[in-house]
């Protein structure tokens, strides 16, 4: 574990150059509650949209999560999608996008259909197929100016046209002759133009296609992997194996297995960017291979937890290490209040009903499992604030709280019932975080009926409601500590 921690806590931002197709990523959002008339499909009430970078895109801004810097390169249309994509890029700090308009193409844009957490359609806007020689002129000496910045080059090939052969191995050569590091995500049954890189990165399906061998124990990946190192004369070949983590074959023939973290998927969407853009982060700094694809395997796990294409940071992927280490997965559960603000956002869009409650949660007993159950039946997902020990003090006093906040923390993302863990310092810390929040439901214990609850007002104008948890008798943290005190069961 240490010399993964010890990768994570590098505070080197390496510069990294992403070459592909770049694809708008947007989200059209609903719910639906009837079947259309006029045929058997459902009817989407549509409460929302948003636009995301897409294909490379979503490389270089993984890149960025993850603590670097990247510089994009690749065509957009002279439309308005490429104009989209060209104000969500100045809008990620450290990003610079540099583009080849191409007035006879459209930016590819892909729409997806969401209601109930799940994707109903995806409609691509798109047109494939190469370019004319003179929009490859300009994306190399783009490519080659960009080279004496770049500490590792990410080729992302989506299929779209901007990765022909004759481009991409003119690229590779470029690279290699500058003595730069070049990873591929790689697209089709043809690697040959990918040969001279550093490493390609296929998924199960895709090395399979361009080897022909199949992947289905060690020795036939071990075979598989062998065959693209030495076609494509690779340092090192990756072969991402879904459920089965991912294999790496060195140049000496040495297989490493590196097996997944076991997780529920929600969706693989964008899963390989973030995969390679976390690969070719901590190579660029300096990170041996086999710690750069364990680091790299982790943060795609995490992704495979969330919706749509999402970056992934260095703080998620050094919490789920230590969660990996201790057997315990809790790191997706324990967030910060700026992460949590985000999380909401993408719940609410996607019609999630989020329900918030807090409280200090010092010794866990069967009131607050009882009164936590009642909080998640209200809604689909759960949010607890949580005091700091600071705070817990400040109400409690200075015997108070008996357990440490970090793992007070633990003990809540245990529970089933707890999606998000949340700490906060003070009251206004608490009004705040409702605020960033803003849930549907707010839960209190029954015993605040008659008092002022922080954050009520506001949930109430913003036309959620504020509930009252029954409580069971005779259970609670001050009691328990009593009876201990005087030796009584």
């Amino acid at each position: 574990m240490q010399h993964l921690l010890q990768a994570v806590n590098s505070t080197r931002t390496p510069r990294i150059l992403v070459v592909g197709d770049l694809i708008l990523d947007h989200y059209v959002r609903g719910s639906v509650s009837r079947i259309s008339p006029e045929a058997p499909i459902p009817v989407v009430a549509v409460g929302g949209e948003e636009y995301k970078l897409g294909g490379a895109a979503n490389v270089a801004a993984n890149i960025i999560s993850m603590g670097g810097k990247a510089e994009l390169i690749g065509v957009t249309g002279n439309d308005q999608a490429g104009t989209a994509m060209a104000r969500l890029a100045r809008e990620c700090s450290g990003l610079t996008l540099k583009t080849v308009r191409s007035a006879g193409r459209p930016t590819t844009v892909k729409t997806r259909l969401v209601a109930q957490h799940q994707q109903m359609m995806r409609v691509d806007y798109e047109k494939s197929g190469g370019f004319p020689r003179k929009v490859y002129q300009e994306l190399l000496a783009l490519c080659r100016k960009a080279l004496t910045r770049a500490d590792l080059v990410i080729v992302s090939d989506y299929g779209k046209g901007v990765l022909d052969d004759g481009f991409t191995r003119a690229l590779i050569a470029a690279v290699r002759n500058a003595r730069v590091p070049v990873i591929v995500d790689p697209k089709g049954r043809d690697y040959s133009k990918y040969r001279g890189a550093t490493s390609v990165t296929p998924n199960r399906g895709e090395a399979e296609a361009a080897t022909g061998i199949a992947c289905n124990d060690d020795a036939h990946i071990k075979r598989c992997a062998n065959a693209l190192l030495r076609n494509c004369a690779l340092d090192f070949a990756l072969i991402t194996l879904s459920a089965d983590g991912v294999a790496l074959l060195t140049k000496g023939g040495k297989l490493f297995r590196i097996p997944a973290v076991a997780r529920s998927v929600y969706d693989v969407t964008g899963a390989g960017d973030t995969f390679i853009a976390t690969l070719g982060v901590f190579l660029a700094q300096g990170t041996d291979a086999e710690t750069a694809a364990q680091l790299a395997n982790t943060a795609a796990g995490i992704k495979c937890g969330r919706f749509g294409a999402a970056a992934i940071t260095r703080d998620e992927v050094r919490r789920a290490i230590t969660a990996a280490h201790e057997a315990f997965d809790y790191h997706a559960k324990i967030v910060s209040a700026r992460d949590m603000t985000a999380i909401a956002r993408g719940l609410k869009r996607d019609g999630s009903k989020v329900v918030f409650t807090n409280g200090c949660f010092d010794i866990l007993h069967a009131g607050h499992v009882t009164y936590l159950h009642y909080c998640k039946q209200q809604g689909d997902v759960l949010v607890v604030g949580m005091n700091t020990d600071a705070s817990v003090r400040e109400r409690k006093g200075s015997g108070r709280p008996i357990n440490h906040e970090h793992d007070r923390a633990r003990v809540l993302a245990a529970l089933a019932d707890v999606d998000f863990v949340v700490s906060f310092e003070s009251e206004q810390g608490l009004e705040e975080l409702i605020r960033a929040v803003s849930p549907a439901v707010l839960v209190k214990g029954a015993d605040w009926k008659d008092k002022q609850v922080r954050g009520g007002a506001f949930v109430k104008k913003q036309g959620g409601k504020v509930l009252f948890a029954p409580l069971l008798k005779g259970r609670s943290t001050s009691g328990t500590i009593e009876k201990m005190r005087k030796g009584k069961p």
